[in-house]
């Protein structure tokens, strides 16, 4: 049961409370400390070395170099922070270590300005066709008949338009590269969202004490959000499902109010120069009844029971196997079906919130140091409520380890 605390809840404000803005919601906030001000951002040097291992792995997966559009990978081995559009902004890597970064002429200054590695800039105007630019670069250098990668998320005409300008050249999926490098992160990265993490249970240990009977998701969305912010990090998502919404891993669309006796879910997450976090947490609003207790704690157990199973050089997905197997005894599913376990145990995370690999069945890639993951084997009831517990580990020499620890009880979920 969460202890209650004095606040202007609906139980204060009665018919006001629905009319006020969300930043009446997030406006106390004093006395929280900024968690992020010792932490340091991916510099330059971190960068290189990222450069430097993935021409490694072109060479190994006999790939001539590689094609990466604007999103978290530009920013893994670039630092450049874009956006994608028709206008194409990319970077090519060659195995032999030369880096470009094509963009419009007009938006090179812009791109520069978050450039961290050396790199040359091949500008193009609004009459050029820049995967031409691409293909005469690399033709310089005397590629063109090889392999070459494109970052899995690549949109197709950038493919197309690749093939076209480089008819000799085969282009192939550069997974093998860049998932390699992504997959396992340096103890700078580690850092990073060891901060974000200790963010997030920071803001729910805010939040928690200020939900109200009557809140809706928005309001209690907007003091975690003002919470984070607060404390140093950058809200991502605060997802609140409330009720029955409980019971459906991704929410409803159906009005949603805090009622007594019922399931309070949270899932949040922040970010810490680019690194994230993402933490879930169920409780009861009042008194938890024998049965949400009973889920409460099975749930619970199938986090311990991932966590061991969590060894290293284990396949990913035999984490998911022993999840459903012990699952399976207590009558959930069996499998994927419900009441039960709807989605996979947990996912990989990083710069993105959910990024290569998942911990779900069939996935063989074994587990490694420096490889993160959630862990959120949810149990759900449709048309009574859901528990989710989610906190993220990290894979280490010695086996796997807690960004954030999971709690001891329904009535201590915050620790």
């Amino acid at each position: 049961m969460i202890q209650r605390r004095q606040f202007l809840g609906t139980a204060a404000l009665g018919g006001l409370a629905a009319s006020l803005p969300l930043s009446a919601w997030a406006a106390d906030t004093s006395g929280l400390p900024n968690l992020a001000v010792n932490a340091v951002p991916i510099g330059a040097v971190e960068r290189m070395a990222r450069i430097a291992k993935a021409t490694q792995l072109l060479r190994a997966n006999d790939m001539d170099a590689l094609l990466i559009e604007p999103g978290s990978s530009l920013v893994y081995f670039t630092g450049v922070q874009w956006w994608r559009s028709e206008r194409l902004t990319a970077a090519v890597l060659t195995r032999e270590g030369e880096l470009a970064v094509v963009t419009p002429f007009f938006e090179e200054p812009s791109v520069r300005e978050s450039l961290t590695v050396e790199a040359e800039v091949l500008t193009w105007n609004e009459d050029d066709n820049p995967l031409a630019s691409v293909a005469t670069w690399l033709k310089k250098r005397g590629l063109t008949k090889g392999k070459i990668g494109v970052e899995e998320t690549v949109r197709y005409f950038a493919v197309d338009g690749l093939e076209q300008a480089m008819p000799g050249a085969t282009v192939v999926n550069g997974a093998p590269v860049v998932r390699e490098c992504r997959m396992h992160k340096s103890p700078a990265e580690i850092a990073l969202m060891q901060v974000a993490n200790d963010i997030t249970i920071a803001a729910y240990r805010h939040t928690a004490p200020r939900i109200e009977a009557g809140m809706t998701p928005a309001q209690i969305g907007a003091i975690m959000a003002a919470a984070t912010s607060a404390l140093g990090g950058k809200s991502e998502f605060e997802l609140i499902l409330l009720g029955e919404a409980s019971a459906y891993p991704h929410g409803s669309g159906n009005p949603q109010a805090v009622k007594f006796g019922e399931v309070v879910l949270m899932d949040c997450g922040a970010t810490v120069h680019g690194y994230q976090s993402d933490i879930s947490r169920s409780f009861v609003y009042g008194k938890a009844t024998l049965r949400q207790r009973q889920v409460w704690d099975e749930m619970r157990k199938g986090q311990d029971v991932a966590f061991a199973a969590a060894k290293l050089g284990t396949p990913a997905g035999h984490v998911d196997d022993a999840v459903r197997a012990y699952y399976e005894g207590l009558g959930w599913g069996p499998g994927y079906k419900l009441p039960g376990t709807s989605h996979r145990t947990g996912h990989g995370i990083g710069l993105d919130g959910h990024e290569p690999v998942n911990l779900v069945r069939g996935e063989t890639t074994k587990l490694a140091p420096g490889m993160c993951f959630s862990n959120e084997p949810g149990i759900y009831i449709p048309g009574e409520f859901g528990i989710r517990l989610e906190d993220c580990f990290h894979m280490t020499d010695s086996g796997p380890k807690w960004f954030s620890q999971p709690p001891p009880s329904i009535d201590k979920p915050f620790g």
